[in-house]
Order: structure tokens, then C-alpha cells, then sequence
């Protein structure tokens, strides 16, 4: 059995997000996350927000979102 201090929720973010917005998970390594500064600068420039940031014992997660468009709506 998997230690639960070790293990992350496959969504981590609330249910209501998927709703209004597309929603994008990203996990890496700790020592990864200061190399990916530029990604996440061309992720804003596309549209996405940065919502939340967690971690767990072994990786970082960065959960962006971008609001989604109504069909019909302009």
C-alpha cells in the first residue's frame, strides 16, 4: 500500500474548475522547476494562467487554466 504522504490526487484542483476553464497539469522534479521559467512564459502568452502551484515529497505541480469559450458566445 502506497504511503499517502507519497501519493497525489490524479485532479489536483477542484472539480468546479473544469466548468469554466481548460485545465492543464504539469508535474517535474524539484530541481527541475527553475530550468522551466521560459515555458511557463510561453504559456502565458497563449492565454493560460498559472492557478496553482503544489508539491509532494518528489515532484512540483503547476496547474494552469485557461477560461473556456461558450459555443455561441463571441
Amino acid at each position: 500500500m502506497a504511503n499517502p504522504a507519497t501519493v497525489v490526487a490524479e485532479k489536483p484542483y477542484p472539480p468546479t474548475w473544469e466548468e469554466t476553464a481548460e485545465i492543464r497539469v504539469f508535474r517535474t522534479a524539484h530541481a527541475e522547476w527553475d530550468r522551466l521559467s521560459q515555458w511557463f512564459t510561453d504559456m502565458r502568452r497563449h492565454g493560460w494562467r498559472l492557478l496553482r502551484v503544489t508539491s509532494d515529497t518528489r515532484d512540483l505541480v503547476a496547474i494552469f487554466g485557461k477560461t473556456r469559450v461558450r459555443p455561441g458566445a463571441r
